[in-house]
């Protein structure tokens, strides 16, 4: 008779004794089956086009060659349909909400009799923050998000998932966490909820912890204009806008980048582990419902985010004017601290005024830029039309005059699209952070990756910059 002992060790050689991908192998037998099955079962139209069409097309589409440059290429257009088409939109809301907008209500409290403060905090600040917010978001995420929906449905983005398994099972996490990723170009608050999809804990913490390098929409208007206002500007006449979407592209697939990077560390560091697999079907193409595709991405996507962003807004625009205001000795508190900070801030070839804007911008990253603007007419003194510590909208040509009186350079640019990639979640993201993992050690993690890397990289771009211009 067996004794217990001996019952272990045969279990423990019999184990040793399985191959490493037995579960895969059992998953490609059922699927291999299942194919002879439904050959046997199905009578296909020999030769027909439409099969043959899509066999053609899962060819370009899967194979390691041709998917990876036809998905850069596809983001790199809808980037460019998004800097091009909505510049027009952009100036129209900003002529009715900013400039039209302020000047009515400004009105209307000069008439009631308010006191001054009060018109500035209520209408300089939280009003035109919202209107800005507004103006500057609402039209590249209605041609963003439509474009992004389109293709899922469609059938390319399982296909850009499963082109990314491999790489994500290569570093030592799940392969969803493609899908999640694709989730936090939209919001990362959202792309971090994604990762409930993960079964594994220590898959689903990395997804979570690296789910920041994905821009969010509230980045895309400070990679865009950044892009449009000094890299653009660069290129020969006619070639601004693509130009300005190439850069833009390449800190979006640097993105991915690092989170591949911070993946493979955290594997084998902190959260060690074996990779899990999974096996993702492939859905059949076909056309998208265009019309249902624009309004639902318009209301589940696009509106929803955009009031987050205007909630966000309002105090936030009430911060930065209260900022802009309350005085410190003989400057205001925006000032002290823009002075104070400007040495460390320039060692990473940023400002000041940038790291206080981002401080400002916690709740919300859309309100970046606005708040940069504003701060930099306050500190050079230059006029923006509405006053100091005003928050406000211009034409790309004002704002780069603006912006070199208060010393930037084609370095700053590329070093703030750098540190808008790598710097802490916003608030709402955090939050979230916390709700799924119910730690605050991983919140404080999740904060403070990205931000040291994002201080490192851009230090280093400065510190190589001036080296190879200054020789």
């Amino acid at each position: 008779m067996k004794t217990p002992e001996d019952v272990l060790r045969e279990a423990r050689e019999l184990r040793w004794q399985l191959p490493q991908n037995l579960h895969d192998r059992i998953a490609e037998s059922i699927y291999g089956e299942a194919a002879r099955i439904a050959g046997r079962s199905i009578t296909r139209q020999e030769g027909s086009s439409r099969l043959a069409w899509q066999q053609k097309l899962d060819h370009l589409l899967t194979n390691p060659w041709t998917a990876f440059p036809i998905m850069a290429g596809v983001l790199g257009v809808i980037l460019w349909l998004t800097i091009v088409g909505a510049n027009l939109p952009s100036a129209i809301l900003s002529k009715l909400l900013v400039d039209d907008g302020h000047a009515l209500l400004s009105g209307w409290f000069a008439a009631a009799g308010s006191p001054a403060w009060l018109r500035g905090l209520v209408v300089d600040g939280m009003y035109l923050s919202t209107a800005w917010v507004v103006s500057v978001m609402l039209p590249p995420m209605a041609i963003f998000f439509p474009c992004f929906t389109l293709l899922e449905d469609f059938g390319f983005l399982p296909r850009v998932a499963f082109n990314l398994d491999r790489i994500f099972q290569k570093v030592g996490a799940h392969g969803k966490q493609a899908l999640t990723m694709a989730m936090g170009l939209g919001c990362n608050a959202a792309g971090v909820v994604a990762t409930r999809i993960i079964d594994s804990p220590r898959e689903r913490l990395i997804a979570i912890l690296t789910n920041n390098f994905s821009l969010c929409n509230g980045r895309w208007p400070t990679q865009i204009l950044m892009a449009s206002v000094f890299i653009g500007t660069l290129a020969p006449n006619g070639w601004g806008s693509s130009i300005a979407a190439f850069s833009v592209l390449i800190v979006a697939l640097l993105g991915f980048g690092f989170a591949m990077l911070t993946s493979w560390l955290l594997a084998r560091t902190v959260l060690r582990g074996e990779a899990t697999s999974f096996s993702l079907e492939l859905p059949p193409y076909r056309p998208p419902d265009f019309w249902k595709t624009l309004y639902t991405s318009l209301i589940d996507r696009t509106l929803i985010v955009l009031w987050r962003a205007v909630v966000f807004a309002l105090p936030a625009g009430a911060a930065i004017w209260l900022s802009a205001h309350v005085p410190v000795g003989d400057q205001s508190l925006a000032a002290w601290f823009v002075h104070a900070t400007d040495p460390f801030a320039w060692s990473m070839g940023l400002t000041g005024v940038i790291l206080l804007a981002y401080i400002i911008a916690i709740p919300a990253n859309e309100i970046v830029v606005p708040t940069i603007l504003m701060l930099t007419v306050l500190i050079t003194g230059a006029t923006s039309g509405h006053g100091a510590g005003v928050l406000f909208e211009t034409d790309n040509a004002t704002v780069r005059a603006i912006l070199t009186a208060g010393g930037w350079t084609t370095l700053t640019a590329v070093c703030l699209m750098l540190f808008s990639l790598c710097h802490n979640p916003c608030s709402t993201t955090l939050y979230t952070i916390y709700r799924e993992t119910r730690s605050l050690k991983w919140t404080a993690v999740s904060a403070l990756l990205p931000l040291l890397m994002g201080c490192a990289l851009c230090a280093t771009v400065a510190a190589v910059w001036r080296a190879l211009t200054s020789t």
